[in-house]
C-alpha cells in the first residue's frame, strides 16, 4: 500500500481494532513504517501525534469517534498560541489528516475531523545564500586545511557534493560506497520520498572524492562518509562540520548546509542553466519548489543595479 492510501477512504478491515488514541496512533504509526517511509517524515508524525496527545490529556482522554473538529480548532488555536512557524503547523494539520483518514477507513470514525481545518499560508521567504566568491573561497579553506581538523579530506568532500552537487545533508550522509560510480563520475542519491536521481561529479568533486577514498580505507561499513567511530556521520555532525567551517575561516554562523544546496541552484541559474535541468538536479517533485531560485537571481540583479547603476 502507498503512503497516497491513507488519504483516500477504502472499506474498513476486519480482525481486531485499537480501542484508544494512543493504541490508534501506534497502529498508525506501525502502517507507515509497513510503507517504508522516510524515517524523517516517521520520527516527525511521531512527535506531532505525542505532542497531540498530551494536549487532549489536559481532560479525559476522548474517544476516537468522539473527536470533532471543535476538539480540533482548540487544538489549533493552542498552536498558534505558541507561535509555532507556519510550516510545522502545516505538517501537524497534515499528519493529523492522514491519522483519521486511517481511522475512516478502519471504520472507528464515521468522518474525518481534519479533512476541513484551515492550514495557514506559508511565508514565501527568499533564503540566505552566499555569493560564487564566498562559497568558493570558504571551500578553498577547508582545502588549504588551515583549522588542522581530523578528517580534512572528508570534509572537503562534504562541501563539494553539498555545493558542486546541491545535495541535502541528509542525502550526503546517506550515500553508501555502491552509489558511487568512479569510472562515470556519478552518484546516485536518494532524496525525499525515496525519490533516486543521478548526478554528475565535476572535476573538483571526483579529485576530493578520491583523496577521501584513499585515506577512508577499507573500513566495514558501508557508508560514504564516517564519523570518528567509524560509523556513518550523522546529519547532526555534517552540520557541525559545515557550521564550524563557515564561522571560523568566514567568520558567518548564518551559513549552513543548505545555504550551499541554495548557492548550487542559484549560481546554475545566474549562468544560464535550464530550470528543469536544476529541478532534476535539486530532486524537486514540482517545477514551483525550483522557481523560488528565480526570484533568489531577480533580487541579487535588483542589488547589483542598485549599488553599480548611477540613476540607482
Amino acid at each position: 500500500m502507498s503512503h497516497a492510501a491513507l488519504s483516500q477512504p477504502q472499506p474498513a478491515e476486519p480482525g481486531p481494532q485499537p480501542a484508544g488514541l494512543r493504541e490508534w496512533v501506534s497502529e498508525f504509526l506501525a502502517e507507515l513504517r509497513r510503507e517504508n517511509v522516510s524515517p524523517h517524515t516517521l520520527r516527525n508524525y511521531a512527535n506531532d501525534l505525542e505532542q497531540w496527545l498530551e494536549f487532549l490529556s489536559r481532560a479525559p482522554l476522548p474517544a476516537p469517534a468522539a473527536v470533532d473538529r471543535l476538539v480540533l480548532r482548540e487544538w489549533l488555536a493552542d498552536l498558534h498560541a505558541r507561535r509555532l512557524r507556519p510550516a510545522s503547523i502545516r505538517r501537524k494539520i497534515s499528519c493529523l489528516r492522514s491519522f483519521f483518514q486511517l481511522l475512516l477507513r478502519r471504520g472507528a470514525v464515521a468522518a474525518n475531523p481534519a479533512k476541513l481545518l484551515r492550514s495557514p499560508k506559508q511565508a514565501r521567504t527568499l533564503p540566505r545564500v552566499p555569493s560564487e566568491e564566498q562559497a568558493n573561497r570558504l571551500i578553498d579553506g577547508v582545502a588549504s586545511r588551515s583549522l588542522r581538523r581530523p578528517f580534512p579530506e572528508r570534509d572537503l568532500l562534504l562541501f563539494e557534493l553539498l555545493y558542486g552537487c546541491g545535495l541535502r545533508i541528509s542525502e550526503a550522509v546517506g550515500l553508501d560506497l555502491d552509489d558511487v560510480d568512479r569510472a562515470e563520475r556519478m552518484i546516485r542519491v536518494r532524496g525525499k520520498g525515496r525519490r533516486e536521481r543521478e548526478i554528475p561529479l565535476g572535476a573538483k568533486a571526483a579529485a576530493a572524492l578520491e583523496a577521501y577514498l584513499a585515506v577512508r580505507g577499507l573500513a566495514p561499513e558501508r557508508a560514504l562518509f564516517l564519523n570518528h567511530r567509524g560509523g556513518r556521520l550523522s546529519s547532526r555532525g555534517a552540520f557541525g562540520i559545515v557550521t564550524q567551517y563557515s564561522r571560523l575561516l568566514e567568520g558567518d554562523s548564518s551559513l549552513h548546509p543548505h545555504s550551499f544546496r541554495h548557492a548550487f541552484a542559484t549560481h546554475l541559474l545566474a549562468a544560464g542553466a535550464d530550470l528543469r535541468v536544476i529541478q532534476e538536479l535539486l530532486g524537486h517533485a514540482q517545477l514551483s519548489t525550483t522557481q523560488k531560485y528565480t526570484q533568489v537571481s531577480l533580487a541579487d540583479l535588483i542589488a547589483v543595479y542598485d549599488r553599480a547603476h548611477p540613476k540607482a
